[in-house]
């Protein structure tokens, strides 16, 4: 609450007037934190995807990806994993929730031998919602 001095009395008089300053610097400060964390919530696995003509689908809020790079190496989100410890980490990040969609994505040069081996883990662990990633490709005409 504001006072300020009447021009030519002695008392003090309430103004009605709303200070929105703090407001405006909260706000900014917070638009500064969400700048700088949004980079942060992506996957950085660099893998070279295969081209996809479907329909593409509505991203969930928070995706969980797995990834088959080239050198057959195995990625939950941006963690390394092992294909034997693949059940008990899906558990961990989606708090043993079967129905959870995992977002699977490989290499071109991964074999179709090694995307089954990893398909059938995943079946194994309970896991049967599994969503393919591809690029989208220009439809032909």
């Amino acid at each position: 609450m504001g006072l300020h001095l009447n021009d030519g009395g002695d008392d003090l008089q309430e103004t009605h007037e709303i200070n929105v300053t703090p407001f405006i610097d909260v706000m900014l400060v917070l638009l500064i934190i969400f700048m700088v964390a949004a980079p942060l919530a992506t996957v950085d696995i660099k893998v070279d995807l295969p081209a996809s003509s479907a329909e593409p689908q509505p991203r969930p809020e928070k995706p969980l990806f797995l990834t088959v790079k080239q050198d057959q190496s195995l990625f939950l989100g941006n963690e390394p994993v092992t294909q034997e410890q693949l059940g008990a980490a899906l558990d961990q990040r989606t708090q043993s929730k079967k129905d959870t969609t995992v977002f699977f994505q490989a290499d071109k040069g991964v074999e179709y031998e090694r995307l089954m081996e990893v398909m059938n883990a995943l079946r194994a662990a309970g896991y049967l919602k599994i969503g393919l990633v591809g690029l989208e490709a220009v439809a032909p005409q």
